[in-house]
């Protein structure tokens, strides 16, 4: 790769970075061709992009970002995979599904929201985080419960009234 295809793929790599808030790494090494096939498919289904990346041009792009990468860059060793999504908790669950049937992807590291998560220990806690719509939904379904009730509780009322 020459210095100016080097710098592209930098370029590159920096905006994907910037353009996504739920970065995933991992390490898909030695899964054959149809797994990393199925796992790529998965993950266009879902969303989420997955692309192999060089360590070295990856560390130099999370160096030009403008977020705060600084713990990520000790695990990159060995073959690494970006997964970026807009769901935070998306590749996560990818990852946790494929390892019903394989031990890879190994997680090695997530950047969600600007806070870092390093080793794949803390694989089922990212995978059940909460969207941010389905927080929404709870949020406003809490809201709506003590209105309903209020009006059920008159409408009660208005027929005792009503009846009487």
């Amino acid at each position: 790769m020459t210095r100016e295809e080097k710098s592209i793929a930098i370029e590159n790599l920096t905006a994907q970075l910037a353009g996504s808030n739920t970065v995933y790494m991992a390490d898909i090494s030695g899964l054959d061709a149809e797994t990393t096939s199925n796992l790529r498919r998965a993950c266009f289904k879902a969303g989420i992009k997955l692309e192999v990346v060089k360590n070295t041009l990856l560390e130099k792009a999370m160096e030009a970002s403008d977020n705060n990468y600084e713990d990520l860059s000790t695990i990159l060793k060995g073959n690494t995979a970006i997964l970026l999504s807009e769901t935070a908790n998306a590749p996560a669950k990818i990852i946790k599904e494929f390892r019903k049937k394989s031990d890879k992807p190994i997680l090695k590291g997530a950047y969600i929201n600007s806070e870092i998560y390093i080793g794949d220990n803390l694989l089922d806690s990212l995978a059940s985080l909460k969207s941010k719509e389905e927080v929404i939904g709870e949020i406003i379904g809490l809201l709506q419960s003590p209105a309903q009730r209020v009006i059920s509780a008159l409408k009660n009322q208005f027929k005792d009234e009503e009846a009487a």
